[in-house]
């Protein structure tokens, strides 16, 4: 009778504590902690299980009940028994803030033994080998019951083999997962070399550990270069592999792909998002949409962007993961009145989220209020120290004023928080060029270039230091090789009018007339009438002895801008040889202007060789310009010169709001004469 009460009993338990994990899990579904809080703690009195601990802890977590979960879990003594348990009890104290607490539970190194390895070397052992099955043929002819006996026997070794399989993958997971964690606490505590490996090592351990990625992708981490080898190491075929399929694995790695950096591989990009969005109908996701938009925005293609981004805000107003490329794109489109509308919304119903107030601070800074605008970047960046945008848009404020120092201080904080980005060494390039340090500027340039080679503006930059410095060659060499890259990129061609009239400028400083001609007039095709580009063809007109041609485009100039200084005094001059010349204006017999021994003739085409009047009169220009330049300073013209980072011209005239894909920059725009011979 003791034995019957007895087996009752335990089946009442057993009966209500599948009534109570149920209650507690319709709890949870409907996230109604408090009762699965109440229910929990019931069914653990009753239980005494560490499941039923480890679930609690779980639910408190989710509660935001940090510190009840550690303490539940210390008490428990689950913490040192089992890794999903101790990735709880590190993530309740990341969320307290206790980063060096998280960090001495995690430990400072990574199992680096769970590490999956890709090409000739050995992955690890993702399945138990299994030899048991053998013994079947060994009682061959025997009796048939111990055969049968010994298959019984092999099916309960398969399935503990497959549960010791499960629970390998499980503990990877969270190992993985502890890793991820270890690069939060090493970030926190600025030590962002030892939080990249972290990262690294979660996806080496689990290549599906996405909140790795998404921490060395989003704060760039990583340079374009190191992301395509990182890629060819991880272990992609490991995803599936335990149901033999190797599917999944393609369909992370296309995932994964999208979103890398966007200044290469455009082909590689664009094979994976066909491929996501006909074979698997992402075309309305919003990560690929973002994805494509990046892109678009790397390629100055502002207005095709800001379609894709507002198709993205029509399904979520507020993916705050696509404002960033949004505001940029708004703001190089002029859309102040948008931009505005967007930043109170944002501000009045998200006031916790930095997009809110990065929109204020980026319409502020397009309607020309600074110290406004600098005001809300820097709460933005405050808000969230990792927030690139932010960073930028606080630097850009320096710049606008002409605050180099304090620029070159905010650049180098976005270059030290985000080490993968060229983005902020051209900023620091730009900025040392502004202030006539030229080593440095091309110093910090080269290190943007080691970081990424395919950017335009980079490569821009890099050939107006080259100008500047007398390299007139070199420049020319990077001015191709930017159009070149912007090409193969179909990047709107209005985007880089300014590269262009700078290589028209390095063509002019080598003496290729006939070279700098075509690129000042395909600047003037595709950007419309410009002053300075005017000026520079009647420089160029009457370096060849055409005062005729060169009077003609002069007063182009001057109908455009008439209080142009450098056009005015290219004019003075060419009327003067032209009248002293006693040809008219040109023609075939070539142009005669006084020499110190005579007349001397310059045939057309060919003035510039040996012709000493002429050099005399363009170092006499050259300082004219650059008293004129003190006295315009500020009024900036765009395509016909080069600035020296100090103002909007050139690439799209306008800025990357920030480092995470698709922010654009600061150009330095085109060249300026008064810097030239």
């Amino acid at each position: 009778m003791a034995t019957t009460a007895h087996q009752s009993s335990s089946s009442n338990n057993s009966n209500m504590e599948k009534f109570l994990r149920s209650w507690r899990q319709d709890a949870m579904n409907k996230a109604q902690y408090d009762s699965a809080i109440f229910i929990g703690d019931k069914l653990l009195a009753m239980t005494k299980d560490d499941n039923d601990a480890f679930f609690l802890a779980q639910v408190h977590f989710a509660a935001g009940n940090h510190t009840r979960a550690h303490s539940l879990l210390s008490r428990h003594s689950l913490i040192n028994r089992n890794p999903a348990c101790r990735y709880l009890a590190a993530h309740c104290l990341i969320k307290q803030g206790l980063y060096s607490e998280a960090l001495s539970l995690l430990g400072e190194h990574s199992p680096r033994h769970l590490f999956s390895r890709t090409g000739g070397e050995e992955g690890p052992r993702r399945k138990t080998s299994r030899t048991a099955g053998n013994n079947t043929t060994t009682k061959a002819g025997g009796d048939g019951k111990v055969k049968s006996r010994l298959r019984i026997h092999d099916g309960q070794q398969e399935e503990e083999e497959e549960e010791e399989e499960d629970e390998g993958r499980t503990t990877r997971k969270y190992e993985a997962a502890m890793c991820h964690l270890r690069g939060l606490c090493f970030a926190k505590q600025n030590a962002f070399d030892r939080a990249k490996e972290a990262y690294k090592d979660a996806l080496r351990i689990d290549v599906q550990c996405y909140e790795a990625f998404s921490q060395l992708v989003k704060n760039n981490l990583m340079s374009p270069d190191e992301e395509d080898e990182f890629m060819s190491l991880l272990d992609f075929g490991s995803v599936g592999s335990e149901r033999g399929e190797e599917e999944p694995g393609d369909y992370t790695h296309m995932l994964y792909q999208t979103q890398l950096s966007k200044y290469r591989h455009p082909m590689a990009f664009n094979t994976a998002v066909e491929s996501l969005t006909t074979h698997y109908g992402l075309e309305g996701n919003a990560d690929i949409m973002l994805a494509r938009a990046d892109q678009l925005y790397t390629q100055c293609r502002f207005k095709d962007a800001l379609a894709v981004t507002e198709r993205v805000l029509e399904g979520d107003r507020f993916n705050f993961g696509v404002y960033p490329i949004h505001l940029a794109c708004l703001y190089e489109l002029k859309r102040t009145n948008v931009l505005f509308l967007i930043a109170h919304e944002l501000a009045d119903s998200y006031p916790e989220e930095p997009a809110s107030w990065l929109a204020v601070g980026i319409y502020y800074f397009a309607t020309g209020k600074i110290a406004e605008a600098r005001r809300y970047f820097s709460k933005a960046s405050m808000m969230d120290p990792n927030f690139g945008p932010a960073w930028i848009g606080f630097a850009h404020t320096f710049a606008a004023e002409g605050e180099h120092d304090q620029a070159v201080t905010a650049y180098s904080t976005a270059a030290r928080l985000f080490t993968g980005t060229h983005l902020p060494q051209v900023f620091l390039g730009m900025q040392n060029h502004a202030m006539n340090n030229m080593t440095a500027a091309e110093e910090f340039l080269r290190t943007g270039y080691g970081l990424c080679r395919e950017d335009p503006l980079l490569l821009n930059e890099m050939g107006i230091v080259c100008y500047h410095q007398d390299r007139a060659k070199e420049a020319a060499a990077f001015f191709r090789e930017a159009l070149r890259v912007a090409e193969e990129t179909e990047s709107e061609s209005g985007a880089w009018l300014g590269a262009r009239t700078n290589l028209g400028h390095a063509y002019r400083r080598l003496k290729m007339w006939e070279e700098a001609l075509g690129e000042f007039d395909a600047v003037l095709r595709e950007g419309g009438r410009d002053a300075g580009v005017f000026a520079a063809k009647g420089l160029i007109y009457l370096d060849l002895g055409r005062a005729g041609d060169a009077v003609e485009v002069l007063h182009e100039a001057l109908g455009i801008w008439p209080q142009d200084p450098i056009a005015t005094e290219l004019l003075s001059k060419a009327l003067e040889m032209s009248m002293e010349g006693g040809l008219g204006l040109g023609g075939e017999g070539g142009l005669v202007v006084p020499g110190e021994e005579g007349e001397v003739v310059v045939e057309d085409g060919k003035a510039g060789e040996g012709n000493e009047e002429m050099d005399r009169f363009e170092e006499v220009v050259e300082q004219r310009k650059k008293a004129a330049r003190e006295r315009v300073a500020g009024r900036g013209r765009k395509g016909g010169s080069l600035d020296k980072g100090k103002g909007i011209a050139g690439r799209g005239g306008g800025m990357r709001t920030g480092l995470a894909r698709g922010q654009g920059p600061w150009n330095a725009g085109d060249m300026d004469m008064s810097e030239e011979e």
